[in-house]
């Protein structure tokens, strides 16, 4: 077992778009009054520097000509995705790996998670969606010091495990960019109804992505 998959959490196993992304949409509405499309957050998110969902809906609002302080965002964007004890925008997830895909691949290789999130939202959807697996090690927001791009999270996944090639497996230009900075070869998920995905696509070709695929279950003939 000499080889390591890195998986980012949203967008490649988890679908999001209904908690996360809706989050946003959510919290800037009930900041600035002004209803946001989900296809102006990837806009922002193809630019590149915003993983932090909190900040990017500051930047949101501010582009909208409102400056809410940063706290007052984090707060109010909890109340969305977290709700009261867990029953918030969350609960909307889906798993994307079909019954048995994240089995077959621990058989022979190890398997990884570096994400933006924080490390107890991570856990609420890994009890719910796949508490059998063995991730090791778990990297999230809180354990790094610069979030993606910069590689600090695959630096210190490989540092673990210092005899294994790691392969990271993400769906943002971030995550991509965080992955050339490691010097960790790339594989992107750009799903086929991704309201950017030629711009998508063309911004992991400039990172020099081994592979583009509409999903994770797609992995294994790429390894």
């Amino acid at each position: 077992m000499d080889s390591l998959i890195v998986f980012d959490m949203d967008g490649v196993l988890t679908e999001v778009s209904e908690s996360y992304r809706q989050a946003i949409v959510e919290t800037v509405d009930s900041l600035t009054g002004q209803r946001i499309t989900r296809d102006l957050i990837q806009q922002y998110k193809n630019q590149g520097g915003w993983n932090n969902d909190w900040a990017l809906s500051k930047q949101i609002a501010a582009d909208l000509g409102h400056d809410i302080p940063y706290d007052d965002v984090v707060v109010r964007f909890n109340q969305f995705f977290l709700g009261e004890n867990g029953n918030g925008l969350i609960t909307r997830e889906r798993w994307f790996p079909e019954a048995g895909l994240l089995e077959r691949l621990a058989s022979n290789r190890g398997l990884a998670i570096f994400t933006g999130r924080l490390r107890y939202e991570a856990h609420i959807s890994l009890r719910r969606f796949a508490s059998a697996i063995a991730f090791d090690p778990i990297i999230c927001a809180d354990d790094v010091i610069h979030g993606k791009p910069s590689p600090e999270g695959l630096n210190t996944i490989q540092k673990r495990h210092p005899d294994r090639k790691l392969v990271y497996v993400g769906d943002t230009v971030d995550d991509a960019k965080s992955a050339t900075a490691a010097g960790v070869p790339f594989i992107g998920i750009a799903a086929a109804n991704h309201s950017r995905r030629a711009d998508l696509i063309r911004l992991f070709e400039q990172e020099r992505a081994i592979a583009i695929l509409e999903n994770i279950n797609e992995i294994e003939p790429v390894l």
